[in-house]
């Protein structure tokens, strides 16, 4: 009897077991159909960043595709009239002018103004975007309550230093040139550094250069300086009008209908002609909404100065103005220039020596002669540029597209450098690098050059009317790295102009897709024994 009743409890226990069992595995195989059901979007989120790692891992090397050159739709009602100037917000005083500074650098950038007539054949006149009235703050301080006259005649000068001196002690504030007012402005300088920081300079009238030889005595290198500050902007949508014809124009003893006392005062003009916008030793620089017009030599210069951000700016001058570059950088770092609309004599941007993460785009540019680094290493001197790109650029008629030009005999590196997405329309040469350049009719030959390494082109695209490639390095050093992808460029036949090949002379690189046309002349891989230093041991 014991051990029936012994086998009886064993087996009831394992009834029991077999049970359990079968709960545990019917609640596993509920519990394994619920989830996804239940939480799709648990489900799709882990999914999601399973992609994106992976995305990661195999394409995180690349540069992303650049967007396309925005098309240019000019605002309409477009005007003057914003009276309400406003305080720059503080930026940090160590850090670069914030991307969003003032509401004219929203998230929604107006496309680039065509330029003006006075810049070129064909253009029409832009309507102009004024830029919203924010809230002032601050002080104010007005040129008109230091005495201008703004009547285009009277000197202003002494108002604008007073109104200036004022902000400079007072700190966050702001100078206000008021519109639909000319002021006739002799050479001045804003200057520090003993200026308070982040000062607004609300430029809603307009600023003269004189057109009389005295003021300029013997001759200066700028009219509107603004010297070693922290937090500077110039804002509105005022013009700074240099009045260069007094410099481009010269008497012709043939036309009876000149004007002799005009020619008479046109002789005394000196030879040094001076830049109409220039900052210097500046930090947390921005410029945006104004326009720039007949500068008599560059329109805007950076010298010195870290974290610039440019935006929303028109430049515009003759294409027969000599020396008229748009923009030029000089051992400047951290510079952002977009949205821009260019027309000069000379350089839409120029980016000499000690530049370095510079950051161009959305601009138009033309006629001119492109955008350009260099000329660099000038009479056996040191020169040094780095971490460029310019992307997502419209050039119309120009001389040169994208242009890289180095002086025999100078030492020194141009590395890190990409044009992306550059749209030309009849521009003679659209893609240039110059180891041999010479702005004389004959240049010495020299052994040592500025190296050129590592140089992108990627989607340069359109027309050209003299020859679409000009590769010229140097015999000692070669230029390097250079690579091409999706470039497109065809001939257009202009009278006087004759067409040619693609030119390559000791360049080296990567062809990444078929060219138009093609460029057989590039040397694929790296030239033989090539020791080319880092850019940290040349410069």
């Amino acid at each position: 009897m014991k051990l029936r009743a012994k086998g009886l409890g064993l087996l009831l226990l394992l009834v029991l077991l077999a049970l359990c069992s079968t709960i545990d595995v019917s609640e596993a195989r509920r519990g394994k159909h619920w989830r996804p059901r239940s939480s799709p979007g648990s489900s799709q989120l882990k999914k999601g960043k399973g992609k994106k790692s992976s995305s990661h891992r195999q394409y995180g090397s690349n540069r992303p595709s650049p967007k396309p050159p925005v098309s240019s739709t000019p605002s309409p009602g477009a005007g003057k009239g914003n009276q309400n100037p406003y305080q720059q917000p503080s930026p940090t005083p160590d850090a670069p002018v914030s991307p969003s500074p003032s509401p004219a650098n929203s998230s929604r950038h107006p496309s680039p103004k065509p330029p003006t007539p006075s810049c070129g054949k064909g253009h029409q006149q832009p309507s102009r975007t004024p830029l919203p009235p924010p809230a002032s703050q601050g002080a104010v301080f007005n040129v008109v309550d230091f005495g201008a006259k703004g009547d285009g005649v009277t000197d202003d000068t002494k108002a604008f230093e007073g109104a200036w001196a004022a902000a400079c002690k007072q700190g966050a504030s702001t100078v206000l040139v008021p519109p639909e007012l000319e002021f006739l402005v002799g050479p001045i300088s804003f200057s520090g550094p003993y200026c308070k920081p982040n000062i607004v300079f609300q430029l809603e009238g307009t600023i003269l250069a004189p057109t009389s030889a005295r003021p300029w005595g013997s001759g200066l290198l700028q009219w509107l300086e603004f010297t070693k500050l922290n937090g500077i902007v110039i804002q509105g949508n005022g013009i700074i009008n240099g009045r260069g014809q007094q410099w481009w124009t010269y008497s012709d003893p043939e036309d009876e209908d000149d004007d002799d006392t005009y020619n008479v005062e046109l002789e005394r003009m000196p030879q040094i002609k001076p830049t109409a916008l220039r900052f210097y030793g500046s930090f947390n620089v921005l410029v945006a909404g104004i326009t720039i017009v007949n500068s008599s030599q560059c329109h805007l210069k950076f010298d010195n100065c870290q974290g610039v951000m440019v935006h929303d700016v028109t430049i515009s001058s003759p294409e027969n103005s000599l020396n008229t570059d748009g923009i030029h950088l000089q051992n400047s770092k951290d510079v952002s220039i977009h949205h821009m609309n260019m027309a000069c004599g000379d350089d839409c941007i120029s980016i000499q020596t000690g530049c370095s993460n510079i950051n161009i785009h959305n601009v138009n540019c033309g006629p001119g002669h492109g955008i350009s680094i260099g000329g660099l290493g000038r009479d056996n001197t040191k020169a040094c540029v780095s971490n460029v790109t310019v992307r997502d650029v419209n050039m119309f008629r120009t001389m040169n597209g994208v242009r890289i030009k180095t002086w025999q005999g100078g030492v020194g590196l141009v590395q890190d450098i990409r044009f992306s997405n550059i749209q030309v329309s009849e521009v003679q040469m659209p893609i240039i690098i110059d180891q041999f350049y010479c702005d004389k009719s004959t240049c010495r030959n020299q052994t040592s050059a500025v190296a050129v390494s590592g140089v992108q082109y990627e989607n340069i695209r359109g027309t050209f009317t003299i020859k679409p490639v000009h590769f010229a390095c140097s015999d000692s050093l070669p230029c390097s790295g250079i690579s091409l992808t999706g470039v497109q460029l065809r001939p257009v036949q202009v009278p006087h102009y004759h067409l040619n090949n693609p030119f390559c002379w000791q360049a080296f690189g990567e062809l990444y897709t078929p060219t138009v046309p093609p460029i057989a002349c590039l040397q694929i891989g790296k030239p033989a024994g090539n020791n080319l230093q880092t850019y940290n041991d040349i410069c």
